[in-house]
């Protein structure tokens, strides 16, 4: 009986987001709010509550962050990684803070005290890398000029979380400082060492895994970026990180069937994790702590866009391109909802999981808005400003020199390839 109702429940799920995928297909819009929304009806206090698939939608839901992360790792080679690093980590300072301190700031001002404003600024700082890859794989911008910048940035953040998480973890339990310490040197010295590996020996790697049979590749990739993804999580790195560094590693012929064989299998997992994020969201927890919620959404979702524009400048991206790498950016998601559970479960401020909660669905709706959005809306705005008067309008275009030679003006901010 209970194997049956789990198969009406979960065949009910994937059945439901089928159709809401194909909805936005024809709106030509992500289908990740609607996702959400999906999940709020499913889960507790919702409309039909779930109860015998609710452990196995929350398996997939990790699955489809880590399947994520691996497929935007294969985009990149090692030396990709790194040389972005080095060029992209000003970028990362300042995205610190521009987004940390504002949610530090309103803890403080809630009177909430130093430990929850640790907590609820790691909350505010961090982007959803998991919602940002699945929004540029739907906008078709993964082979933008500004990806490498947000993707710079997105790692630069997960790899932060390799030294935030256990620092937060500490803080929270209270723990000596030596015990601490120990904590933080283990997951910097195992993230570290996976990236090390994922940088020197990347080649062997995908001789390894290569296979000229399609099910034997699927296997092996799967296994070990899943197996990856647990040894960082157990050592307390980020699993997103692990499966991050195993696309990394992958590179050529291997990197490219891999990409095929394993997008339908991240599509279907990632679309669970929506939902799974929108189970776990109270519908009645929502609007006590709304406008403070609201407030903050509105300040850090400039401060993200703020934050992508300056790293897309910094790196020689055109105007359109400056705008779409810091609307892509205003999503929140995984990691702050994990830094705020760690804060709940510790039981340091009751007030501190609904309004994480509510501030985190607003922008996981908002952010694949931002993304889509921000450039055209900005592009329009900026016009209207600079649009020539009925003087400047009635001058000949283009303007011939005193010898007789056009004077074309010089078109700004295009990049090389042609993209703005």
């Amino acid at each position: 009986m209970h194997s049956a109702v789990f198969l009406i429940e979960f065949g009910a799920i994937i059945l439901g987001l089928g159709l809401l995928g194909r909805v936005a297909g024809r709106l030509k819009f992500s289908p990740i709010p609607l996702y959400l929304l999906a999940g709020l009806a499913f889960g507790n206090g919702g409309l039909l509550p779930l109860g015998a698939s609710e452990e196995f939608v929350a398996i997939g839901a990790e699955i489809g962050v880590i399947l994520l992360l691996l497929m935007l790792g294969l985009e990149y080679t090692a030396s990709d990684l790194v040389s972005n690093l080095k060029t992209q980590y000003p970028a990362g300072l300042v995205d610190f803070g521009l987004n940390a301190v504002p949610g530090a700031v309103a803890a403080l001002l809630m009177g909430w005290g130093p430990v929850p404003a640790v907590v609820l600024a790691g909350v505010t700082w961090i982007s959803s890398s998991g919602v940002i890859a699945k929004v540029m794989g739907d906008l078709g911008r993964l082979g933008n000029r500004e990806t490498p910048v947000i993707l710079s940035i997105l790692v630069l953040e997960d790899l932060a979380m390799a030294v935030y998480l256990p620092i937060v973890t500490a803080l929270l339990a209270g723990v000596s400082l030596a015990a601490g310490s120990l904590t933080l040197a283990i997951a910097l010295g195992v993230a570290g060492a996976v990236l090390f590996v994922a940088v020197r020996y990347g080649r062997v790697i995908s001789r390894f895994v290569s296979s000229d049979d399609p099910e034997k590749l699927l296997l092996v990739v799967l296994g070990l970026t899943l197996l990856v993804a647990g040894v960082a999580q157990q050592l307390q790195v980020s699993a997103a990180v692990g499966a991050f560094l195993v696309g990394i590693a992958l590179s050529g012929e291997v990197a490219e069937g891999t990409h095929t064989l394993l997008s339908p299998l991240r599509d279907l997992f990632a679309a669970v994790f929506f939902v799974f994020f929108g189970l776990h969201t109270d519908p009645a927890s929502i609007p006590p702590v709304i406008l403070p919620a609201l407030a903050l959404a509105l300040v850090t979702a400039c401060t993200k866009v703020a934050t992508g524009h300056w790293a897309a400048r910094r790196a020689g991206v055109g105007v359109k391109g400056r705008w779409r790498a810091g609307g892509t950016l205003v999503a929140r998601g995984e990691f702050s909802i994990v830094i705020a559970g760690l804060a709940v479960t510790a039981g340091i401020e009751p007030a501190l999981g609904p309004l994480a909660t509510a501030y985190v669905l607003i922008l996981v709706i908002v952010g694949p808005l931002t993304a889509r959005y921000t450039e055209p809306l900005a592009v329009y705005l900026t016009g209207r400003r600079v649009r020539p008067g009925p003087l400047l309008a009635s001058v000949p275009s283009p303007a011939k020199s005193p010898e007789g030679v056009s004077e074309a003006v010089p078109e700004q901010n295009q990049d090389p390839a042609g993209r703005a």
